[in-house]
């Protein structure tokens, strides 16, 4: 099933997606860089995506270092935040686009710790169970820095990257509490800047004996 409304940016997102995206409570949001380590592989897109499943892709340009409307978006105190392994894309918006996202909400961390009766925590495992989707991954380990000639199954693959999520949280926000479990995953969310912040000084094993 394709996207209610899918738009491609250059470099930021449009003003007009933006006011949109501002009207609502919580939003999806995944990265695709050049490889894991963000002081080395670029930052090549962002994906959007909001709870009347609008996706927008936005290509950052080589040496880019500022996006003015996904900023102001990624920062707003009224909106929360999802990714699946927060730590990874929180770190990389801030070393390329210089945005603190806030607040947030992690679905890996949630299903970790709502979903103890499985060693599966994966995007695609995750979506299976709780949305019932097979999500193809066959595009995850390719060339995103040639942002202007992506492959229909890299844009995809972006999109539903973030299509799923904000319906995946809710479910892991009922487990969570149900578990009792959310205050708990509320505070790990709240600590995930102070670890964004630790891996781009590249410390390692600083809470270890």
């Amino acid at each position: 099933m394709e996207p209610k409304d899918f738009q491609i940016c250059d470099g930021d997102l449009p003003t007009d997606w933006l006011e949109r995206y501002l009207q609502t409570d919580a939003i999806a949001v995944d990265t695709e860089t050049m490889g894991l380590l963000p002081q080395r592989d670029r930052l090549c897109l962002v994906q959007l995506c909001d709870g009347d499943d609008r996706v927008a892709v936005v290509r950052i340009a080589q040496k880019q270092t500022a996006a003015p409307n996904l900023k102001k978006l990624l920062e707003a105190a009224a909106i929360t935040k999802i990714f699946h392994f927060a730590r990874f894309d929180i770190t990389t918006l801030r070393h390329y686009l210089g945005i603190r996202v806030t607040p947030l909400f992690c679905t890996k961390i949630a299903s970790k710790l709502a979903r103890t009766y499985s060693p599966k925590h994966g995007l695609k495992d995750l979506i299976q169970e709780l949305e019932g989707v097979e999500l193809d991954k066959s595009a995850g380990s390719s060339d995103w820095g040639n942002a202007a000639n992506l492959s229909e199954a890299q844009l995809r693959y972006a999109a539903n990257d973030v299509r799923y999520l904000i319906s995946a949280r809710q479910k892991l926000m009922a487990m969570l509490e149900r578990e009792d479990r959310l205050e708990l995953a509320e505070q790990c969310f709240q600590c995930l800047p102070v670890f964004s912040a630790l891996d781009l000084m590249q410390y390692q094993g600083i809470f270890e004996h």
